[in-house]
């Protein structure tokens, strides 16, 4: 069973003079795993159930979003009649069931976490997707990945609001200000911003405007740790 916030070895030390990073804040659905695609087809399998209609561009527009927005949006723009919270459990379902056959990895996102754990770089996780949808992908990543999992289920104020940013850094012991964000959509992007971080975005589904603390990258393959902790130096 994940926990809200679980801290394990956050107190790592890596030898030699090389930079690192003091700890990288990982959004999921469209950075580590592209699980937009099957978000979309859940929304748009929930809209023929109910003789509605939806668009892609109906489901990119709510990428970043916590489930239970994304799920009034969608309860207005398709007329049901059934509640967030139960909206929510029909598009995981079958995005859980797409998962369960497959996982969709975002190129260089598995490389990236590996060389991190092993330099003893705390990681978080920090995702508005449930924690039903989240452990399944876990199940593929070495034990002690993330040192801290943050689930949009666990916390009182989604993204955009900087809270799960905000609450991920203090569950690692560290200043979100010190933490470099890994992030996809610009309400993401917005939360890890808001809440200190430097954000390195990586494109996906849809675009993310430029920002005060974001530096862009066209892919996570081939970076490194040294290179998240040169981040810093590109906002000065």
């Amino acid at each position: 069973m994940l926990s809200t916030a679980y801290s394990r070895g956050t107190d790592r030390r890596t030898g030699g003079g090389d930079r690192l990073p003091r700890a990288v804040l990982w959004d999921m659905d469209g950075t580590i795993v592209d699980t937009e695609p099957a978000w979309v087809a859940a929304e748009t399998a929930l809209a023929h159930r109910h003789g509605a209609e939806w668009t892609e561009a109906d489901g990119l527009s709510l990428v970043g979003n916590s489930l239970l927005t994304s799920a009034r949006y969608i309860r207005e723009r398709m007329g049901l009649d059934l509640s967030p919270d139960e909206i929510v459990e029909e598009l995981l379902d079958g995005v859980v069931a797409s998962v369960a056959d497959s996982v969709p990895w975002r190129p260089g996102a598995r490389e990236l976490l590996e060389e991190l754990h092993e330099r003893g770089v705390p990681c978080a996780l920090v995702t508005m997707s449930y924690e039903r949808l989240v452990a399944p992908i876990l199940a593929h990543l070495p034990e002690g990945t993330f040192d801290v999992v943050i689930t949009g289920d666990r916390v009182t104020h989604g993204k955009p609001h900087p809270e799960p940013y905000l609450t991920a850094a203090a569950a690692l012991g560290r200043d979100a200000a010190d933490c470099v964000a890994i992030e996809d959509s610009a309400t993401g992007a917005t939360s890890a911003e808001t809440a200190g971080c430097t954000v390195l975005v990586v494109q996906n589904h849809v675009a993310v405007p430029p920002g005060p603390r974001r530096v862009f990258r066209d892919s996570l393959a081939e970076l490194t740790s040294a290179d998240l902790a040169g981040l810093h130096s590109e906002l000065s």
